[in-house]
């Protein structure tokens, strides 16, 4: 890490950070903050018009970005992805995962098929292994990386209704424990964020009996915002970053204070 006076190292000059997700939501509201901090950012998702409007703001800004249509479910494209990346940068500093789905809410276990779980297992889950993995052997060759995976609350908690969604997130805090002691020594650092409900297009099908239970456990009384979460999530991809890894941070309006 610098010790360099006056080096702020929450700023993200000549990095190259990768975001997935980023066309709306807590992903496009940490790529627009990183490219503010001076960050070269990879914006990442399946949503092509989304992605194009994320792009379209961070270039008002004048950021730096670029844009890569990619759906996480597929494995092969994620590795091509990253393959392009790195053939082009030569390295990346930091990804910030923040791609996921919420699935069915307000629906009983024993109504759930084997394809419910699936679906979002293989998106919630399954791609943040798989961006990891790809990642990582680039970052330990250049002795540096943060990694940083959007969970939730509910990965930890658990929310009634949303058996699938917090099971992806559960085995997300777990697996981030443990690659993170892999490679704790390697310069490289690997958390989560594990939001509260956030006001964004993920929640706009939630069923209603879940959305009332889940805002019944903030005490601050609202919804969180993808700004607020934004700010954790450029921590936790920054220099900034560097005593701490295997980490979930809460954001949380107050629902989990441990």
């Amino acid at each position: 890490m610098s010790t360099n006076v006056g080096f702020d190292n929450s700023h993200f000059s000549d990095q190259v950070v990768v975001v997935t997700g980023a066309a709306s939501g807590i992903g496009a509201a940490a790529a627009k903050l990183i490219a503010r901090r001076g960050g070269r950012v990879i914006l990442l998702d399946r949503d092509e018009a989304g992605l194009a409007a994320t792009a379209e703001g961070i270039d008002r800004e004048a950021g730096i970005s670029e844009s890569m249509v990619l759906d996480v479910t597929d494995e092969s494209g994620i590795k091509s992805a990253v393959g392009e990346i790195l053939a082009k940068y030569g390295r990346i500093d930091a990804l910030a995962n923040s791609a996921g789905i919420t699935g069915p809410t307000g629906v009983n276990v024993e109504d759930l098929t084997t394809e419910d779980f699936e679906r979002i297992l293989k998106i919630n889950l399954y791609g943040s292994i798989w961006l990891t993995q790809a990642v990582l052997p680039s970052m330990k060759a250049n002795k540096y990386g943060r990694i940083v995976h959007l969970a939730s609350i509910a990965g930890k908690e658990g929310n009634p209704g949303m058996a699938p969604y917090n099971t992806s997130k559960a085995g997300l805090i777990g697996f981030i424990k443990g690659v993170a002691k892999e490679n704790a020594s390697l310069g490289i650092t690997i958390n989560a964020i594990a939001p509260a409900v956030i006001r964004s297009n993920l929640n706009v099908a939630t069923n209603p009996e879940t959305m009332a239970y889940m805002l019944s456990r903030i005490p601050v009384g609202r919804q969180g915002e993808g700004e607020e979460v934004a700010e954790l999530v450029a921590f936790a991809a920054s220099r900034a970053c560097s005593f701490t890894t295997g980490f979930t941070f809460d954001i949380s309006g107050g629902r989990a204070t441990y």
